[in-house]
């Protein structure tokens, strides 16, 4: 009998949502807790492991291996926090949910966006402690209308994006490794640009690229100094994308009039981190991906990946890792 289990932790109500979802014979639990002992014992006891945010390492995969573990189906796309090459040295099958999540994202980032450049947040919380904040708030509340928006890493989320400010009339620079086709640069009226040039011309900069060698630390005290002054910049992308104490500083003395991050270096977040607890940086609780309503696609395809490996039949190319 295939035996599934979930890394992250899990409510009873999803897992009994989740069955629905099961090819006859499958079962799905949950880990115990995020502790060491109790993620290698799931990586041990299962044929499948779906997981979300918890890291998979090479000693787990080498665990798991060797009790038969067949597969690691990421929830959702960003797969930094599990060991590829582990994976293809002991023999584990990787898949995710290429572009599952984009539409998701992208919304979260315009509202982040908006959220920023209306002063929602700071509204907010000045009305909840009290206070009346309207004039403090004026000279800092700016439109999104016309305003020029650099994407870095357009990808699944990053045209999804695009399409979203459409309604906006914003100019949308953008840049990745390689440009997009002349006629799909013009469908989406984006401009391929550099880095530097994105930096300075943008009034609002969204991270929405893979953590890699080349995009670790991307965004440092650098490359933040060489953006527009009185910029914002939103991370929806990976916390390791971004140096956090830079930000901060960054957020605090400028350029940046202000920052929303929804992913950390760290998660959960430890205590300390520089970006919480500052007035003008929204943080998030890596919330951008989830969306209540693409659950039953979501589930449906990471189960059908797993149903491939198990028949020995190989999933869709576009949601193969290893």
């Amino acid at each position: 009998m295939p035996r599934i289990i979930i890394l992250d932790p899990v409510g009873a109500d999803r897992l009994t949502r989740m069955e629905g979802y099961l090819p006859e014979g499958f079962t799905i639990e949950g880990a115990a807790s995020r502790s060491e002992q109790d993620q290698l014992a799931a990586m041990k006891a299962a044929d499948f492991v779906i997981v979300s945010d918890v890291p998979v390492t090479a000693a787990m995969l080498e665990a798991g291996a060797a009790s038969g573990l067949k597969a690691v189906q990421k929830w959702g796309v960003g797969y930094d926090a599990i060991d590829l090459e582990a994976a293809r040295r002991v023999g584990v099958r990787v898949m995710r949910t290429t572009g599952s999540n984009a539409v998701a994202v992208a919304e979260t980032t315009l509202g982040m966006i908006l959220a920023m450049q209306r002063n929602l947040v700071r509204g907010h919380m000045g009305v909840t402690a009290g206070e009346w904040p309207k004039s403090e708030l004026a000279p800092t509340s700016m439109k999104l209308s016309g305003k020029t928006v650099g994407i870095i890493g357009l990808g699944y989320v990053g045209k999804a994006l695009v399409k979203l400010l459409q309604g906006f009339g914003c100019t949308v620079l953008y840049t990745k490794r390689s440009p997009l086709p002349a006629e799909e640069e013009a469908a989406l009226d984006v401009r391929f640009v550099t880095l530097e040039e994105l930096l300075a011309q943008s009034d609002v900069v969204t991270l929405n690229c893979e953590l890699n060698d080349q995009t670790r630390g991307l965004m440092n005290a650098k490359t933040l100094a060489q953006m527009k002054e009185g910029s914002l910049l939103v991370n929806l992308a990976r916390g390791g994308v971004v140096v956090e104490a830079d930000l901060a500083a960054a957020v605090r003395n400028g350029p940046l009039r202000g920052a929303a991050v929804d992913v950390f270096a760290q998660e959960p977040v430890e205590a300390g981190n520089p970006l919480v607890g500052q007035d003008r940086i929204i943080v998030t609780p890596h919330v951008g991906a989830i969306s209540a309503d693409s659950f039953p696609a979501s589930v449906t395809r990471m189960i059908g990946n797993i149903a491939c490996v198990h028949r020995g039949e190989e999933p869709p190319e576009i949601d193969v890792l290893v």
